[in-house]
């Protein structure tokens, strides 16, 4: 079975709920998924994995110095070539997701655009988002089915 691993970094609980909610919509395609703080995100993990999400807060108009330390480690992990997306929850300014997703590319990760960012705490509506986005990172990565002679 395809699997998903979403590694997010959350000051205030906002970037949870939006990995939570990502893993919701990967679950909904009948893929594997599951959410992790980077704190807890195992490198193994992430190389067993079809499609990886990296989430981070923006903090002074940039991603999280441990998010992007994180990243740094993802380049030597080899991970090319698997499916990712980038998404994060701000308060001002929202960089941190787009940085992830150029860090992800250089390192040769098939990012899906637009990434995901969120102003503030999510509301429902922004929650869906999160689920069509977990959506579509499971139909990225879903074998075709084969069609019937």
């Amino acid at each position: 079975m395809p699997k998903v691993v979403v590694v997010y970094l959350s000051t205030s609980g906002n970037t949870k709920a939006m990995a939570e909610a990502i893993v919701e919509g990967v679950k909904e395609r009948n893929v594997e998924g599951h959410a992790v703080n980077f704190h807890e995100a195992r490198i193994e993990d992430l190389q067993d994995a079809d499609a990886i999400a990296l989430g981070s807060s923006t903090f002074y108009y940039k991603m999280l110095p441990p998010m992007e330390k994180f990243i740094e480690s993802l380049a030597k992990a080899n991970v090319k070539a698997k499916v990712g997306a980038a998404f994060g929850s701000y308060g001002w300014s929202g960089e941190a997701p787009v940085m992830i997703a150029e860090k992800m590319r250089e390192i040769g990760i098939n990012v899906i655009d637009p990434v995901l960012r969120l102003q503030y705490q999510p509301t429902d509506k922004d929650l869906e988002e999160c689920k069509r986005l977990g959506k579509d990172i499971a139909n990225k990565i879903k074998p075709a089915k084969k069609e019937k002679m």
